[in-house]
């Protein structure tokens, strides 16, 4: 499929948060913004399509979710990941950052502990702390060139009284997508220790060539206690669309669910939502095809670019996401000063490593999903402000 991803698309005055929140977030609108979890490319045609369809019809009233649309999802599922997922598991959420918080109220109590797997993505942490639960940290490891798991220390985590733990698969920000043996373990120390294991797989669509994503579901039985959080958002670029879904095998842990976001009367549903849903999941695979040979391009070409003219900055190449992890340790500075230089000398805008907690300082995340023209420009950049 040709699809221009090298087209450059203006996004400022369209109230996005990652151009036009630039000023907010960095106190300067002259930066590369490259922080945002979303692209910078066009949405499918065929999500474009869906939208002017239903935009057509005049009357934007409250909305159902069709039974089409499980479909559509159901096939996705089935199709690129050989998961099989029933409809009555499938429940439509308003996020993926609001189902962390839901489960976290509904499958724990105040006090109970929560596990999480820093550095992560910032919300993770968040979700337990304002809900007045207790916050039990399993940091990564480096082994081998690569982030892993502490299993020894996540076996100590959950017997300090865990309820629930949030996984991270693939991981944001360090880019690992975990092996099926990794998974296993988690899944054997949860059911020891009869913990519900909440599995973000959002990224689980945006795999490079090598790796292959494992829903952690399909090494799971009927018993266990453990939901998938999965939206197209990431996938396709509609995050602004705000529809996600969770899989939830355990009709407890759906109603419990569901209470959660009652209480809060938590909307799932609005005609645009819907109809990119389905059109994504059901026409969207060889637009996201292209793209993940873009992806890994852009990927390759930045890994390359470092080595070759940015010695002071170190980088893992990520096995998923679109999402580097830039170890810039060697700068010597701290995390004020670095964000200082990536802002103030760069002009560059990225995420400061810090905000994603332990073994997050000295290090920045970098969204690489625009085109190559930007990448390199962010990259040159750096390369002078360095001095070069």
């Amino acid at each position: 499929m040709s699809i221009d991803f090298d087209r450059v698309i203006s996004r400022c005055g369209t109230n996005s948060l990652k151009h036009d929140g630039r000023l907010a977030q960095f106190g300067s609108a002259d930066v590369l913004p490259l922080w945002v979890a979303d692209m910078d490319f066009a949405a499918p045609e065929a999500v474009t399509r869906a939208l002017i369809e239903r935009a057509s019809h005049p009357v934007y009233g409250y909305s159902l979710h069709p039974e089409s649309m499980y479909e559509a999802l159901i096939l996705w599922l089935q199709k690129r990941h050989e998961w099989q997922v029933k409809r009555e598991w499938i429940m439509m959420a308003p996020g993926v950052v609001p189902s962390l918080y839901a489960a976290v109220l509904a499958l724990t109590g105040p006090g109970d502990g929560v596990i999480v797997q820093p550095p992560v993505y910032p919300p993770f942490f968040s979700a337990v702390t304002t809900s007045q639960r207790r916050l039990i940290e399993n940091p990564l490891g480096f082994e081998g060139g690569r982030h892993v798991m502490d299993f020894d220390h996540l076996e100590r985590c959950a017997s300090e009284g865990a309820k629930l733990m949030l996984l991270c698969s693939p991981h944001n920000p360090v880019g690992r997508v975990w092996e099926r043996e990794e998974l296993e373990r988690v899944l054997d120390i949860a059911r020891r220790h009869d913990i519900v294991v909440l599995s973000d797989e959002i990224h689980a669509d945006l795999i490079h060539p090598g790796r292959r994503h494992v829903a952690l579901d399909k090494l799971s039985g009927e018993e266990d206690s453990l939901i998938t959080a999965i939206a197209p958002s990431k996938t396709f670029n509609i995050p602004g669309l705000g529809l996600s879904c969770l899989i939830v095998k355990q009709p407890s842990h759906r109603q419990a669910i569901r209470k959660a976001f009652g209480t809060l009367h938590a909307g799932n549903t609005n005609p645009f939502s819907t109809a990119a849903f389905e059109a994504a999941y059901r026409d969207g695979e060889d637009w996201l095809d292209a793209l993940l040979n873009y992806l890994s391009g852009n990927r390759d070409f930045a890994a390359g670019y470092i080595a070759n003219h940015l010695p002071e900055i170190s980088l893992i190449k990520p096995e998923g996401t679109y999402l580097l992890w830039l170890d810039c340790r060697k700068l010597g500075m701290s995390d004020e000063a670095l964000q200082e230089f990536f802002v103030k000398k760069a002009h560059v805008g990225m995420n400061p490593g810090i905000s994603f907690g332990a073994g997050g300082s000295g290090f920045m995340r970098m969204n690489i999903a625009s085109p190559r023209s930007v990448i390199l420009d962010a990259l040159q950049r750096i390369e002078r402000a360095l001095g070069r």
